[in-house]
Formats: structure tokens, sequence, C-alpha cells
């Protein structure tokens, strides 16, 4: 048993030194929002990590979604995942829009390309698919497939941070991609997330909606709302930055320790990014075949968290199943077969650069164990 309760996930935090000397200079600037000087700067520092050309930053990744919908005029229907969190499905009802649930890949876990187009009606706009646990969708097949019916594509990119598919940032596919800076992410600001789009004539409209509308004192141009990330938040930010690629490197480590050890036990999964892309190591999950391994995963969910190892089921229950989307057409179990064994199968572990070496090892001594 761990010696105290661990869990999925812990923040990446500065020296606290660090952090206040940016929140002095914010202190001595008297700026605290509205596109302050830390703002400006974590964004410029962005644009260069990731290497993309444009990046809006937000308060947090929910709003960054809302807006990006909304910035693509989209409306209708929207063809999207059941198998995510449920901020990806709520943003289209927030623009008016209604969710179309598409079933997912067996094994990448991300909305299936071959079963989009029968969802396609007159009322479509877009298709929004997710980079779930970080394994990138198949965005050539999609982009073929919105290209030949004049859809947009949106990505919540929330998993993603960093990532590469055949050598281009991930979050360069589509017509729009959102970064979630929330704490549980390998890059935060404690909270907070970015659109990133490769159209430099969307950022102006991006950023009046972000704020308000407004152009200027006197003039308010669009519908916008409060999205602006603050000073504080970039600050933090800022603070991160530096420690991401050791952060990184520290889980990779911690990667190769589990799947050494869970995927020689038969019925236990973990679940891998393909080899054209990198791995943004935002999550280590496994999949568990309950008649090959003996056990279902809510059995082993339950005896981990006795051990004190505070597992996840990401994503459980389905979004399509929540009492707000389950009358609708699309949201029929029946047509999303391999969402719903996979919403039963998935297991997120502890995963983060100072999780002991010792705990991972315990971890996968554990489920050989029950397994016996």
């Amino acid at each position: 048993m761990a010696d105290k309760e661990i869990y999925t996930t812990r923040p990446l935090l500065p020296e606290l030194a660090s952090y206040v000397e940016k929140l002095e200079e914010i202190w001595d600037s008297q700026w605290l929002s509205n596109g302050g000087e830390k703002h400006k700067e974590l964004e410029r520092v962005l644009k260069a990590w990731l290497g993309v050309q444009n990046v809006s930053l937000f308060n947090n990744g929910t709003t960054a979604l809302m807006v990006a919908i909304q910035s693509l005029r989209l409306q209708g229907e929207v063809i999207t995942t059941p198998f995510s969190f449920p901020a990806t499905a709520h943003v289209l009802p927030w623009n008016g829009i209604t969710p179309v649930f598409c079933d997912i890949e067996p094994e990448g876990l991300t909305i299936d390309p071959s079963k989009i187009e029968s969802l396609i009606t007159a009322r479509t706009s877009a298709i929004l698919g997710v980079h779930v646990y970080g394994v990138p969708c198949q965005v050539e097949e999609i982009q073929d497939i919105a290209n030949r019916h004049g859809l947009k594509v949106v990505y919540d990119a929330a998993h993603a941070f960093g990532s590469l598919y055949k050598d281009k940032p991930l979050v360069e596919y589509g017509d729009i991609s959102m970064l979630s800076f929330h704490a549980t992410k390998l890059f935060h600001t404690g909270e907070g997330g970015a659109l990133v789009y490769a159209d430099s004539n969307l950022k102006q409209r991006v950023e009046y909606l972000k704020n308000f509308g407004i152009k200027n004192e006197h003039e308010v141009l669009l519908p916008g709302i409060n999205g602006k990330m603050n000073e504080l938040q970039a600050a933090l930010g800022l603070a991160v930055m530096p420690l991401v690629n050791e952060e990184r490197a520290k889980r990779s480590v911690l990667r190769e320790i589990y799947m050494d050890g869970l995927n020689k036990i038969p019925g236990v999964r973990v679940i891998e990014v393909p080899s054209y892309a990198t791995n943004s190591e935002q999550y280590c999950c496994i999949s568990v075949d309950e008649g090959v391994y003996g056990l279902s995963r809510d059995d082993l969910y339950v005896l981990l968290r006795k051990e004190g190892y505070l597992v996840r089921k990401y994503f459980h229950p389905l979004i399509s199943s929540y009492p707000c989307y389950s009358s609708l057409p699309s949201a029929n179990p029946e047509f999303l077969s391999v969402a719903s064994s996979v919403s039963s199968r998935v297991l997120c572990l502890p995963f983060y650069g100072e999780l002991a070496q010792e705990e991972v090892e315990n971890i996968v001594c554990l489920i050989k164990r029950f397994k016996e």
C-alpha cells in the first residue's frame, strides 16, 4: 500500500521565488489583466515553443473552445465524439448547436472517420474531434471529409500540448485547435487555455470575441464574452514553461516502466501514440479486457484505490449518456458500440514527473498480483 494517497496527476510547480519575482513585476506595473506584458510575453513564448503562427490566450480551455465555435460562425449540427471530458460537447449547446455523436476507433480511441460521413446532413457545419490522451485524430482523413462536404474542423487538443503529427504541430491541423492550461495539464497556468489557428485573418475576430466584442473605447462589434487570461495566470505559465521539457522526460521514463511491465500481462494494454506522432506525456492509460485479465476495469479501479492509488476512469460515463444528451438520436448506444465498450475498459494511472519509480513498479506488481 502507498504510504500516502497518490493521485493520477499533480501540478508542475516552479520554485515559488521564480513566480514571486514575476508577481513583483506585475505589482510594479499595477496592470492585472486586459493584455498586459506577461500576457503578451506568454503568447510570444508559446508561439515559438509550439512552432505555430497564431495563439490567443484565454482564462480557461472551455471558454476558448466556446469562442472557437463562435469564431467560425458554426451553426446547426456538429459531429463530435462521446468519449471525452464534458466540456467538449457542452460548448455546442452554448452556441445553439446540436451535437451529433460519432463512434470512436477501437485502438486510438478518437473519432472514427469511417463513421462520420453517414452522420452528415444539410444542417452539419463542422466536425469536432478530440486528441484523446494525446493520441492524434486521423487528421488527414477528417480533413478530406470536411473538404468534400464544405465543413469546418475543430480540435479539442487539451491532451496534446506540444505534440507533432508527421513532424508538423498537431494543433495546426483543422481550422482551429483548443489547448487547456488547467492545473492538471503538463503545461499549465493554474487555469487557462488557448486557441491555435493557421489563418491569421481569424486573429482579430477571436480577440474581439474573448473581450466583449470591444474594438475600442467607442465601438463594440461582436457579442463577445470575458475570456481573457489575466497577468497572474500568464506569469505562472512563464514560470512553468522552462520546466516542461524536463517534466516530459521524467514522465517518459515512467511510461516505459509501465509499458514494460503491463504490456506483458494478458488482458492489459497501455494505450500508445502511433509512431508518426510524438507523445505529449499528458496521461498514461490502460485498457482492461475482463475476459482475458479476469477482472473488470471497475474491479481494478476499486482494488488500486484501496491501495492508495487514486486512478481515474477517464472517460466514463460517455457524454452521450448524460441526461442532457441521451434523448438525441445519435446518443443511442446501439450506434456507439465501440465507445461504450472502451468507456468500460479504460483506466488512467498515476503519472507525473515527481512520482517515484518505485511507486510505478508497485502499481505494475499490484496489477499482476490481482490477476493471480
